[in-house]
């Protein structure tokens, strides 16, 4: 077990390598997000359907469905640093094409490969960050991960707002094409970054390991502690070490509280204005997208106070008050279906806010529970089904509106939050001050909320 690595302290390194890792939250926050936008625009233009609005918002999900799993598998074969520019090269290509896009199939296309390019980033990017970080800081630098989503979200909005406001609805080209600036930037922050010491000697490369652990923290470690801990279960392949009796429990917890989150709420990100318009906010270009841009914004501040709870409370009752919590605004919109359109933003707002418990811990939970040989498989997988729930959710939302109404939509909301909230009460660990080898044993970790 490295003691060395999880006590480090904490230098610039390891600053510079959260920020080259929350390259590809923020970009799938903002490609995600941009396309709502961009919809305003399209839709007109191209004379969509509702369905083939909601396929085009589904579909860099769905390609997030596959390219978590089978880039997670990947990683933990070839490792972290191999294709952690390769990815950003495909969203660049992608995006630029998106731009000379002339129909529904050729958009879809587009989008679900920026979907796989972007699940893989995770899988990378996360394990990397999780095996060089000190135990004191796992916590908190693996959960501003999502912050980053959130900040890609909220700057696609207000690009999106720039873009209608001076180029109008014809813009929307631009829109979608803008994302391959964000990839040349992260391009540039990632040169130079170092594969996990931890991976290089669980494959046998013990030299390297030790190498390259006083290269970056500037001290010698011995090859031994780098190794894993012996364990029957991490033997066999990767998913087979997922569905053993010792992970099993893991897999599906950190697969459905993650599903449950984010099937409402990238639906409601996608498609906020639309939304927002159902309860009665001014449509069009202007107030409709900031609003959905001042919902997103809360959704970024309320993962600060959650990321000093994870620490302070700890992860367990962190993830459990919060989906307990997130219920409530949702009920309240189910059943008050004719809100005005200010007890909308704000039951909008209060639910964005609460959600900060689960968004800090969507990342940090597979990256804790799992152990090196499989660390990247769990979080692809883990990626994978939720963006099943993003998909679904995001693909029936527009037609759920238009066909069920307002209220019994937001009570669905509700209720998949609630199955969340039972998944957590039932499966949630404690892994607070808790070494990464060790959390990632497959000995239970006391619970208790």
């Amino acid at each position: 077990m490295s003691s060395t690595i999880d006590n480090a302290p904490y230098t610039a390194f390891h600053r510079r390598l959260a920020l080259a890792c929350s390259g590809g939250p923020l970009l799938d926050g903002y490609i995600l997000s941009i396309v709502g936008v961009a919809l305003i625009g399209m839709r007109p233009e191209l004379g969509l359907s509702t369905t083939e609005v909601s396929l085009i918002g589904a579909s860099a999900l769905l390609g997030m469905f596959v390219g978590g799993a089978l880039f997670g598998w990947l990683t933990d074969r070839i490792g972290r640093e191999v294709m952690y520019t390769a990815d950003l090269l495909v969203m660049i290509v992608c995006s630029v094409l998106s731009f000379w896009a002339d129909g529904v199939v050729s958009i879809v296309l587009l989008r679900f490969v920026l979907g796989l390019a972007v699940a893989a980033d995770y899988p990378i990017a996360t394990s990397l960050l999780a095996e060089w970080l000190p135990t004191r800081h796992r916590g908190r630098l693996l959960g501003k991960q999502i912050i980053a989503w959130y900040a890609g979200s909220v700057l696609a909005y207000l690009v999106g707002y720039l873009f209608l406001q001076f180029g109008g609805n014809a813009a929307w080209r631009w829109m979608l094409a803008s994302s391959a600036v964000l990839c040349a930037v992260f391009l540039v922050i990632r040169r130079g970054t170092p594969e996990s010491p931890r991976w290089l000697a669980a494959h046998g490369r013990v030299g390297e390991a030790v190498a390259v652990v006083h290269r970056h923290l500037g001290v010698r470690v011995d090859g031994r502690e780098l190794l894993p801990p012996k364990s029957a279960a991490a033997s066999g392949g990767s998913l087979r070490v997922l569905l053993a009796p010792e992970y099993r429990r893991r897999t599906l917890f950190c697969s459905l509280f993650f599903f449950c989150q984010v099937g409402p709420l990238f639906a409601m990100l996608t498609f906020g204005p639309q939304i927002l318009g159902s309860f009665g906010m001014p449509g069009g270009t202007v107030m409709d997208t900031l609003g959905t841009a001042v919902v997103g914004l809360v959704f970024l501040l309320g993962c600060y106070p959650a990321l000093r709870l994870i620490e302070t409370r700890g992860r367990r009752p962190t993830i459990v008050w919060s989906f307990a919590l997130m219920i409530l605004p949702l009920t309240l919109l189910g059943v008050w279906p004719a809100a005005p359109a200010a007890v909308a933003v704000t039951a909008l707002c209060a639910y964005a806010f609460l959600c900060g418990g689960p968004n800090v811990l969507d990342w940090t939970y597979p990256n804790e529970l799992f152990p090196t040989e499989v660390r990247a498989t769990a979080v692809g997988l883990a990626t994978s089904v939720s963006r099943v729930g993003a998909a679904v959710g995001t693909y029936l939302l527009p037609l759920s509106l238009t066909g069920l109404g307002t209220g019994p939509t937001m009570l669905i909301a509700a209720g998949v939050t609630a199955v969340g909230l039972l998944v957590c009460v039932l499966w949630a660990e404690e892994t607070k001050g808790v070494a990464l080898s060790h959390a990632a044993t497959a000995r239970p970790v006391p619970v208790g909320v």
